[in-house]
């Protein structure tokens, strides 16, 4: 799937200042040594079975499936992974190599706040000084999540370029990491950025569908049908992905972030629309949206983890291939889904997650009760309370809201 030179097809590469060339060949000798180690991943899987409840289960949502009519329905629940989400998978795996490499700092970009916790809690296990960076934007979607993050002795920094969103924290971080090269180690949250990063944060992620392919078979007897992740930078649907890759008879479904639709214009659906186009930015190729000029556009989605202009150069290479079909969810679907979920199985996902139950649902008619499908459930929801309860137009969220910021606003 990889060339040498960290390409897939025509994507990903390494296109990084002078600078940041000598830290790049030691982070690839490192990875490189801990990949040819198997008794690294095997220090790896101990970790995450004690640390991170891995591995986690394989959940048939019985209720779903006799609603629909159609393939039977199982979710894999990454929601019950340590810090609520498929994150702390590539986060332990980095913390592990980056106490190889003898280095003290470790900083990271996040948009929902999931990959900063992670980093964060990872720091905090191995003795890490860590900073964490945020647009603006998402500061003030996730604050439950930074509110965590610095109670984990993370320093949050704010992004206020740019769309204030994911592309400019990781502006910012690699800004910092050429300032601190010597004792710093950048934990990338997403299989995009300079080679080695995509295929070491999927290499990290792999876990899960190693566990989702095993379970499957002993819990259905067969491979699914499709499976179906969402997909912003990526790290959850190659996690997924890799455990079927070989599996011809089986369709792999990514979706992306619709937004207000796939037509408006204010939506981060990269492959599931003509509106991208190939360039170089981040120190990887890929397809982003952009204008004629190469100028990034701004994107929207009501998750903060989607909300990116890019996309991994491994997952537009199998695009590119057919080997994964991609769709979006717009905003308005994606609140549906989630309160159907919520009501028909008492499982909350993430925003993010709720994308690719969109596209199941849209899709699981079109099977039998012989057929199978995985939705990868990312991550969990109690993140998103502020954002889900302002789009339910919840009365009583909303009166508690205005209490408390009055009761705070006479002490």
């Amino acid at each position: 799937m990889k060339n040498n030179n960290g390409y897939y097809g025509q994507w990903g590469g390494a296109f990084i200042p002078e600078v940041l060339y000598e830290t790049f060949q030691e982070l690839k000798q490192a990875y490189t040594s801990v990949r040819n180690d198997e008794s690294f991943w095997q220090e790896y899987v101990e970790l995450m079975a004690t640390y991170s409840c891995r591995p986690t289960p394989l959940t048939h949502a019985e209720n779903l499936s006799r609603h629909f009519n159609g393939a039977r329905i199982f979710i894999k629940r990454e929601d019950l992974n340590h810090t609520g989400a498929h994150k702390a998978n590539n986060v332990m795996g980095q913390g592990l190599l980056v106490k190889k490499m003898g280095k003290k700092r470790v900083i990271a970009e996040t948009g929902a706040g999931q990959h900063g916790v992670a980093t964060a809690t990872m720091a905090a296990k191995f003795g890490f000084e860590c900073t964490i960076y945020m647009g603006e934007e998402d500061v003030m979607r996730q604050r439950p999540n930074v509110f965590w993050m610095e109670k984990l002795g993370a320093k949050v920094v704010s992004v206020t370029s740019g769309s204030k969103t994911l592309k400019d924290a990781i502006n910012e971080a690699f800004r910092d990491w050429v300032t601190r090269m010597d004792d710093t180690h950048y934990v990338l949250g997403t299989v995009c950025g300079p080679h080695p990063f995509p295929e070491m944060v999927a290499w990290f992620q792999s876990i899960i569908g190693l566990e989702a392919r095993q379970q499957i078979l002993e819990r259905f007897g067969a491979d699914p049908a499709r499976v179906y992740a969402c997909v912003g930078g990526g790290s959850n649907a190659m996690g997924i992905f890799q455990g079927f890759l070989e599996r011809e008879n089986v369709e792999l479904v990514g979706v992306e972030a619709g937004g207000k639709g796939l037509a408006s214009g204010q939506h981060a659906a990269r492959l599931a629309t003509n509106d991208a186009s190939p360039g170089v930015a981040q120190g990887y190729k890929t397809m982003f949206l952009q204008n004629d000029d190469g100028q990034m556009l701004d994107t929207h989605s009501v998750a903060a983890g989607l909300d990116y202009v890019g996309v991994s150069p491994i997952l537009t290479d199998l695009w590119e291939k057919g080997r994964v079909r991609f769709a979006g969810a717009t905003d308005d679907e994606v609140m549906a889904a989630l309160d159907l979920t919520m009501k028909k199985e008492g499982i909350i996902p993430a925003l993010e997650s709720a994308h690719a139950f969109v596209q199941a649902f849209k899709e699981a008619g079109e099977l039998n009760r012989d057929q199978a499908v995985i939705i990868n459930m990312s991550g969990r929801g109690d993140k998103d309370i502020f954002t889900i309860a302002h789009a339910f137009n919840d009365p009583s969220w909303q009166q508690f809201i205005i209490e408390k910021g009055a009761e705070y606003a006479t002490r």
